[in-house]
Parts: structure tokens; C-alpha cells; sequence
């Protein structure tokens, strides 16, 4: 049995890039695509999220001359580009996936509502949710946060390149500690930044619980999927 039975998996967008460093790593999208794949076929429900940071990032946009409102734009596009490319990885192998657009995109996608997401992840489909909250001045994190909510997941798996949470960096102080659970309001008389304040504060008030692991370790989703406790929950 899974531990879960309805999840919300956020990805980072930035991970895609593996070890090319831009765009997306061919290697790194079928690596997510199996692991997936792996956990959906134990009979989860699946909803994802995934970043835009490995094409474009609204705010750093802005801070280059962009007006912030066109390069949230823009980066709502570029998850767009990244869900597509996991739907089709994900159909290669057999899986049934369903990109929905948070702005009327079609025939790229479905226009996102609660009812056709959770139908359809109810059908055997793996939903993608991109183009975020479809509003700028709001991050994928935040997009995250909404979306599971909404499709009242069990957790919000948050999948990024560190393995937990940790009093510091580790990756930049070497004596940073790992956490093996946390409480929101830790998170925030610490001032660790696991997430943006909106999404860390619409899980929090909507008890939605987070679990932060490696996403790029592959095995780690069904790991996290068993019980295995190879990352940091987050609960109030």
C-alpha cells in the first residue's frame, strides 16, 4: 500500500536542465517520467507542478528590464513548455497524462478547474498543472500550494536537488543539520526558506503537509511512496 493516496508532486523546473545547464535534459525527463510512472502504477493519484526556471524566471526578468507582469508572463509559458515535455515522457512509457493551463490555452491544453482534475486523476490520468496560478506576482510554489488544495491531496511532495530541509545551504555550509520533520511555525522563526511565504502560509492554514526530498535520486519518489523516511515532512 502507498502512504498516500492522492498526491500533488512539485517539480523544479531547473532541475530539467541535468547536466546540460539550460533547457531540458532529455535523460533527466525520462528519469522523471519512470519514477512516476512507477508510483502511479501502485494506484496514486497523481497531480504535478513544474517550474519554468530552465527557460525563463519572471522575477530575475524583471530585475534585467523586463516588466514584472510580462515575464511572470513569460514564465507561465515556460512551464507550459516543460509540462508538455513530461506528458509526452510520460505517454512514451504508457502513461496516461493530461496537461491543464491555468490561462485558456487549447487545443495545448485543458483550462484547469478542480472537477476536471480530479475527474480525470479518478479516470487512471496523471494531471500536469502548469502555467501556474494563470496571475503574476505568484511563484509555481504558490501554484503548488493552490493546486493541492484544491484537488485535496494527502501531501504536497516537493521534489528538489537536496535531500530534506537543513538549518543552512548544505550545499554552501558543510556543518548544516537535516531536519526529519518540522512545523510551519519553525519554519518561520527560523526564516528557512523552503518555500515562499504565500505558499508556506496556504498549506499551513489549509493544512496541507509538505514533504521535501532529492527528486533527482531516482527511486526516491517510491522510496517516499513506501514510508521510507529519506527527506523532511513539514506539518503544522
Amino acid at each position: 500500500m502507498a502512504r498516500f493516496k492522492r498526491i500533488l508532486l512539485k517539480l523544479s523546473g531547473e532541475s530539467l536542465m541535468g547536466k546540460q545547464g539550460f533547457g531540458i535534459d532529455p535523460e533527466r525527463l525520462d528519469d522523471y517520467a519512470k519514477q512516476i510512472k512507477e508510483v502511479h502504477d501502485m494506484g496514486v493519484q497523481i497531480g504535478i507542478v513544474i517550474g519554468g526556471g530552465n527557460i525563463f524566471r519572471g522575477l530575475s526578468g524583471s530585475q534585467n528590464g523586463f516588466d514584472r507582469v510580462k515575464g511572470d508572463q513569460m514564465g507561465m509559458c515556460a512551464t507550459v513548455i516543460n509540462s508538455l515535455a513530461l506528458s509526452s515522457a510520460l505517454e512514451a512509457i504508457g502513461a496516461k497524462a493530461k496537461v491543464l493551463t491555468a490561462i485558456r490555452m487549447e487545443p495545448i491544453g485543458e483550462y484547469y478547474s478542480k472537477w476536471k482534475a480530479i475527474e480525470a486523476m479518478e479516470a487512471g490520468s496523471i494531471c500536469i498543472f502548469s502555467a501556474g496560478t494563470g496571475c503574476p506576482y505568484f511563484t509555481t510554489d504558490t501554484g503548488s500550494s493552490l493546486r493541492g488544495i484544491e484537488i485535496e491531496a494527502d501531501v504536497m511532495l516537493k521534489g528538489t536537488r537536496v535531500d530534506g530541509i537543513y538549518t543552512a545551504d548544505p550545499e554552501k555550509d558543510p556543518t548544516a543539520t537535516k531536519f526529519s520533520d518540522i512545523t510551519y511555525d519553525e519554519i518561520y522563526n527560523k526564516g528557512l526558506k523552503v518555500m515562499d511565504l504565500t505558499a508556506t502560509t496556504m498549506c499551513k492554514e489549509n493544512n496541507l503537509p509538505i514533504y521535501v526530498f532529492n527528486m533527482d535520486v531516482v527511486g526516491n519518489l517510491k522510496k517516499v511512496m513506501d514510508g521510507e523516511n529519506i527527506g523532511t515532512l513539514v506539518h503544522n
